[in-house]
């Protein structure tokens, strides 16, 4: 469904993305790691069409969309959330839905309706006429993804759709993502919750520095010895290498 040639993005000195190529097949969920700072956003955004990529390609549906517009790729059926959520606080959470069904619902009336339906998929059918300002930090989590879902995409990128939850709520959460795929939305989610990735991904791109470095299943990559550094640090790697050689 997405495949990703050899994309590069720099920022003045900085090169955020390196000659990044992966794919994501239609029907499964996919996940980008990576420690901070690795060029996990920047890439979203390169895919969805809010930064031009300075090389590569980026085909979508055997289409080359690169440098599309980001409402271009959305008509395509290419949608993204955001890390950090930003709903139009005075209007409810019906009207919020409401938005992104606009891309599909020509008449208020229908996206409202549509608002309805996507509410019940997230768990916000019981808040639809709540101002979006008092929502808490889970209940606009699931928000952002409503607006996402409400354009009816046929591949979603969620860019850390966990973060800021407790326990409980990212317990809650896992089975709203998963059953976004059961409906037949392919997923490409960046997450830190390894709890979920694990839960959650059939494969896992890791990303370092805006080079990946593995691939594979979660159990694989977890034990890949460049993404341990990557996330640890080379000193406490080689000491848990040289612990597990000890034992």
């Amino acid at each position: 469904m997405l495949v990703v040639h050899q994309v590069s993005k720099s920022f003045g000195g900085l090169k955020a993305v390196r000659d990044v190529s992966l794919s994501v097949q239609a029907g499964t969920l996919t996940a980008l790691i990576g420690p901070n700072g690795a060029g996990k956003t920047t890439l979203f955004a390169l895919l969805s069409g809010f930064l031009q990529p300075d090389q590569g390609r980026i085909e979508f549906l055997g289409e080359d969309i690169t440098g599309e517009p980001p409402h271009a790729n959305a008509r395509r059926g290419m949608t993204r959330t955001f890390q950090i959520v930003q709903p139009f606080a005075a209007q409810t959470v019906r009207e919020n839905i409401a938005v992104g069904a606009h891309l599909q619902h020509g008449e208020r009336a229908a996206a409202l309706r549509a608002a309805e339906a996507v509410a019940a998929r997230v768990g916000l059918a019981a808040q639809l006429d709540k101002p979006a300002s008092d929502l808490t930090v889970a209940g606009r989590k699931r928000l952002e993804l409503a607006r996402a879902l409400a354009t009816q995409p046929r591949l979603l990128l969620l860019d850390e759709v966990l973060a800021g939850l407790n326990p409980q709520e990212i317990q809650e959460m896992i089975p709203v993502v998963r059953g976004l795929v059961d409906d037949g939305v392919t997923v490409l989610m960046i997450e830190h919750v390894m709890q979920a990735v694990m839960n959650l991904a059939e494969h896992v791109w890791v990303l370092a520095q805006g080079q990946l470095i593995a691939h594979g299943s979660p159990q694989e990559v977890t034990r890949h010895p460049q993404v341990v550094e990557a996330y640890l640090g080379h000193g406490t790697a080689a000491r848990l290498r040289a612990q597990g050689g000890a034992a």
